[in-house]
């Protein structure tokens, strides 16, 4: 889990892959979103982890961090791509979200996001389960995605797991659930 005490292992993969997308800090989920700069991103990231207003289970090769599933209640993952088709048809909340998965550049290909969610799901069910929802993006039927990484993963990820369609809420994205 993403506590003080693993901060320095995530942040150092953070920094090894530019702040992930330019400087992110897997703030753009929480409900302040990105936007306040590579440092603002990474203190408002810090903040969450002091207070514990975050979920998030990180992957480990040895000693090293490699990978993260960030997960939470609708508050604390409250900032969703494509927010207005999603609260179009909405008929209740989940009970829990998960918002974006991220491997280190090197490890990818090796079933770190798998073991993410995995270990994220396991969490959910520790506190108690309910309602999950995921956001993937559909691989299958699409045009090759040059140089794209999915950062929310793709919808054969979450079949894995249980999570089946709801509904389609862009051109390639789907809110998909699952109940653990």
């Amino acid at each position: 889990m993403l506590t003080p005490e693993t901060w320095e292992d995530f942040a150092a993969l953070v920094e090894a892959n530019n702040g992930v997308w330019g400087g992110c800090w897997c703030i753009g989920f929480h409900p302040e979103g990105v936007g306040h700069g590579r440092e603002g991103n990474r203190e408002l990231k810090r903040r969450h982890v002091t207070r514990g207003t975050v979920h998030q289970v990180l992957v480990y090769d040895g000693e090293r961090c490699v990978g993260w599933c960030q997960f939470g209640p609708p508050a604390e993952v409250a900032t969703i791509n494509n927010r207005k088709a999603y609260e179009k048809d909405l008929a209740e909340l989940p009970d829990w979200r998960i918002g974006c998965i991220f491997t280190n550049a090197k490890d990818r290909g090796r079933g770190v996001a798998a073991a993410a969610v995995a270990a994220a799901l396991a969490e959910i069910k520790r506190a108690g389960g309910g309602v999950v929802e995921a956001y993937p993006e559909q691989t299958e039927e699409r045009p090759p995605q040059r140089g794209a990484y999915l950062h929310t993963g793709p919808e054969e990820l979450y079949t894995r797991y249980g999570f089946t369609r709801v509904r389609k809420i862009a051109k390639w994205r789907w809110v998909m659930r699952t109940k653990i």
